[in-house]
């Protein structure tokens, strides 16, 4: 895709560090574009690349190959050379540790941007701007406290206003919201997600956090020892993982090793340790391949009465707890113990009669060798809640 069409366009980049006398790949050849205005995250476990992949958008780090494009201008290049630095890359960023100056009050946090700027910026429009960004991030009215006398959830705002504050083509968040406790970051999630939405400023957002991931982003970049192992929507990837990296780092799921045995009713049969169960398969699969089933556990049906349709398997109750907003019961099907979530109204006990009842369509076949059947997915323009 062409950098004109792309608010950034991120290619073939990589990055190495030296650690105790070796090198270390942490960015591996990872290549993205993000259109304007929108919300994109990279997502992945500790040491993974997101952050660093992120410190090199920003010009916090020089990569040793590959090229960044934001709003149309080459900022990092090695053919030919260019490394335009941080200052100069017309981009907004909060840490982790929002790196708030706590001797300074919350106008002159924001403010500061805009004093060491190059570009001279009058009085009265610095108080303007400064105003504005508060009230963005609903603490107009607390410019003269000192930064120390604001809650975490203050402070991050804070940091966030003064990420703004200069109006950039782009937004950079550093895991934002790790430091907040959790009812807290629940609340802020949503109240990043709408700020974002009404500026319209394009965002790339790191998190190792599943459940900020999948709430908040237009797409989502799962990486893994320096790449990209999986982009796309949200519910593309929650419910069509491609590996089974993916399909357990984002919520819980059932896997189940299964032989391809044929075609059976317009799909494919499948024999798994649980029974035989009917799946699409991805284009390429054969009789005789071994592949996995990856099930999430709230869309497996139990019935004290057999189903007429889906995949339905005589099973057990193994366990039974009632969790408050839904059940989690496990059931033995055969030889393996599939997890389910089931409405906090029903009831089972341990060692009852059931039937499992899965859906076709919920069960996604996973292929090292041919990947992961494609899936067909609506456009969608807004992100939208998915289970954990």
């Amino acid at each position: 895709m062409s950098s004109e069409r792309s608010a950034v366009l991120v290619t073939e980049l990589e990055k190495s560090y030296i650690d105790r006398k070796e090198q270390v790949k942490a960015v591996n050849g990872v290549s993205f574009h993000i259109q304007e205005g929108e919300f994109y995250t990279l997502l992945g476990p500790s040491g993974c690349g997101k952050t660093t992949t992120l410190r090199c958008v920003a010009g916090l780090e020089r990569t040793d190959s590959g090229q960044i494009v934001v709003d149309g201008k080459v900022v990092s290049s090695h053919n030919p050379t260019v490394f335009v630095p941080p200052h100069k890359r017309d981009i907004g960023m909060v840490f982790q540790s929002y790196a708030i100056w706590p001797h300074m009050t919350v106008f002159e946090n924001v403010a500061f941007p805009l004093r060491v700027s190059k570009q001279r910026v009058p009085g009265h429009e610095i108080k303007r701007r400064v105003e504005e960004a508060l009230t963005l991030v609903q603490l107009e009215g607390y410019g003269g406290r000192l930064a120390t006398q604001l809650s975490g959830g203050q402070q991050q705002r804070l940091a966030l206003a003064r990420a703004l504050v200069r109006e950039p083509k782009l937004l950079l968040l550093d895991e934002p919201l790790s430091n907040l406790d959790a009812k807290l970051r629940e609340y802020m999630r949503a109240e990043l997600r709408d700020l974002q939405r009404r500026l319209g400023v394009t965002t790339i957002y790191v998190t190792h956090d599943q459940i900020e991931a999948l709430s908040m982003s237009n797409r989502i970049a799962l990486m893994s020892d320096g790449k990209i192992v999986q982009e796309g929507r949200p519910r593309e990837l929650y419910q069509k993982p491609a590996t089974q990296f993916v399909a357990n780092f984002l919520g819980s799921t059932n896997l189940l090793e299964a032989t391809v045995q044929g075609p059976l009713d317009a799909m494919w049969s499948l024999e798994t340790p649980a029974g035989q169960i009917r799946a699409a398969c991805p284009s390429g699969v054969k009789p005789g391949d071994k592949v996995t089933i990856s099930i999430r556990p709230e869309s497996l049906g139990i019935h004290t009465q057999e189903p007429s349709s889906g995949n339905v398997l005589p099973g057990e109750i193994d366990m039974f707890m009632f969790l408050g907003e839904m059940a989690e019961c496990r059931v033995r099907v055969g030889g393996s113990v599939l997890r389910t979530r089931q409405h906090p109204n029903v009831n089972f006990h341990h060692g009852e009669r059931v039937f499992v009842q899965i859906p076709v369509e919920s069960c996604t076949v996973i292929s090292d060798e041919y990947g992961v059947a494609a899936p067909e997915y609506q456009e969608e323009t807004e992100p939208e809640a998915v289970p954990a």
